[in-house]
């Protein structure tokens, strides 16, 4: 018996996906509830949330009644009972991206959402520890953002001669 694939509530917008059962595009108001929604279906892990930015990128698919921003989050989840995966795009924002942390549903999302922050500068509310999780603390900026200035770090290699 083939699995029905997995439903989003009511009022969630979702489409046919590549390497997954179904996509979801929830408001960031429904963001939380559909994810918690998952969960209480059997959706047991959280496999990854990461940011995306598509500076220049408007033109990707997203369904009739989405808006797209230039940011945005994907979540990944996965139910191994019901061998079934579901990706969540929630639009996150162009100037001050923000959404609402998995934390308290998936622990497990401390470090991506932490990494998207440090990378990408979305902010993840009621995240229990918003700082910087691969770049220095005093570093400016986000480096995985499209319209982050490419930068040079000189190179010394060992026994090379050095500046003349």
């Amino acid at each position: 018996m083939i699995p029905l694939p997995p439903l989003a509530p009511p009022g969630v917008l979702t489409a046919e996906a590549l390497a997954c059962d179904v996509a979801c595009f929830p408001t960031p108001d429904q963001y939380v509830d559909l994810v918690a929604a998952f969960r209480a279906d059997g959706f047991e892990m959280c496999v990854d949330v990461c940011g995306v930015d598509y500076l220049d990128h408007f033109e990707r698919f997203v369904p009739e009644g989405v808006v797209p921003t230039r940011f945005e989050v994907v979540v990944n989840l996965l139910s191994l009972s019901k061998k079934q995966r579901v990706r969540i795009r929630v639009q996150a924002g162009t100037e001050s991206p923000r959404v609402d942390s998995l934390f308290h549903l998936y622990p497990g999302t401390e470090a991506p959402e932490r990494e998207a922050f440090d990378l990408f500068g979305i902010l993840f509310d009621g995240h229990p520890d918003l700082t910087r999780i691969l770049m220095p603390e005093d570093w400016e900026g986000h480096p995985l953002r499209k319209d982050y200035g490419v930068g040079h770090v000189p190179i010394q290699f060992k026994e090379a001669p050095g500046p003349r």
